[in-house]
């Protein structure tokens, strides 16, 4: 099922969508203070383009740790991701999954616009994984929390 969903999407609007989130990339690269997403971008840019059997997870639910892009200074990249990028992908992400909902087979396409228009919003401190690992990454952070909690 992912297969055929990422063909429609491919063919109606995911390829604009990674399209615009390759030239951020690539206005990332030539500006000095937007050269530590540029690579995000990219890994982005291709989860545009093939989202359907892909997820977004913090990296500190899917490594157990955390790391410099889920703690403050990742807070700080992605206030300064929101301002410079995030903000114009998402409206176009919202734009575009308003126009896939007008239609009834379109609807799991505008899901996947807002799935990554929550990514282009924050970006920082996540990676993308297969739906499947991102599920037992859950799952393990979910049980270590439990296990936290039921400790005397």
């Amino acid at each position: 099922m992912s297969l055929i969903l990422n063909i429609i999407w491919v063919v109606f609007g995911g390829l604009v969508m990674a399209l615009g989130w390759l030239l951020a990339a690539v206005i990332m690269a030539v500006t000095i203070i937007g050269l530590p997403w540029a690579r995000a971008c990219f890994n982005i840019a291709l989860f545009a383009l093939w989202p359907f059997g892909k997820e977004a997870v913090s990296r500190k639910v899917l490594t157990g740790k955390d790391d410099i892009g889920t703690g403050t200074l990742g807070l700080v990249g992605n206030v300064v991701w929101f301002l410079l990028a995030g903000i114009w992908l998402a409206i176009g992400h919202i734009m575009a999954a308003i126009t896939c909902a007008l239609t009834i087979i379109g609807i799991p396409l505008a899901v996947g616009h807002l799935k990554l228009a929550n990514v282009a919003l924050f970006p920082v401190g996540k990676t993308i994984v297969d739906k499947e690992m991102a599920e037992e990454a859950r799952r393990r952070a979910a049980r270590q929390e439990l296990d936290t909690i039921q400790r005397p």
